[in-house]
């Protein structure tokens, strides 16, 4: 069975991603693997800050954006899997995409400058340069037909 893997960050473009990454599995009699890697702390010590372990409740609310979105899907799709990992994006996605032998990898693309993508970087990017499966990129403005 072909593994989709399709990182999700909840962003405008999170339901055509899922469309688009279902749509693929439905086709290749595969299955789905929602992916969502939850970033480092802004604060080296989120304590610090002066906040009341933010880290556990941001945590929860994206493990429970994540259930939610595979219920929605399941509806629709029956193979979905859900995973969620703590680190940076790229290193997540490239790490499990070989892990599981992802036949696909389907993220979004989000609208930024070419200066955000010099200095910031783009997560996108940084999996199509390094990816070793083929790479469906869901712009931002995508709109699935019914």
């Amino acid at each position: 069975m072909k593994t989709i893997l399709a990182p999700v960050d909840f962003s405008a473009v999170t339901d055509c991603v899922c469309e688009t990454a279902v749509a693929l599995a439905k086709s290749q009699r595969g299955r789905v693997v929602l992916l969502h890697s939850v970033p480092p702390p802004a604060f080296p010590d989120e304590s610090a800050a002066g906040l009341a372990d933010p880290g556990i409740a941001r945590d929860q609310a994206a493990a429970d954006r994540l259930i939610r979105l595979r219920e929605k899907l399941v509806e629709e799709y029956l193979p979905i899997e859900t995973m969620q990992l703590f680190g940076p994006a790229v290193p997540n996605i490239l790490e499990q995409a070989e892990k599981l032998g992802a036949a696909y990898l389907v993220l979004g693309s989000h609208d930024h400058s070419s200066f955000h993508e010099l200095f910031v970087g783009s997560t996108t990017h940084s999996v199509l340069l390094k990816a070793a499966c083929p790479v469906v990129v869901i712009h931002e403005g995508t709109r699935m037909s019914s």
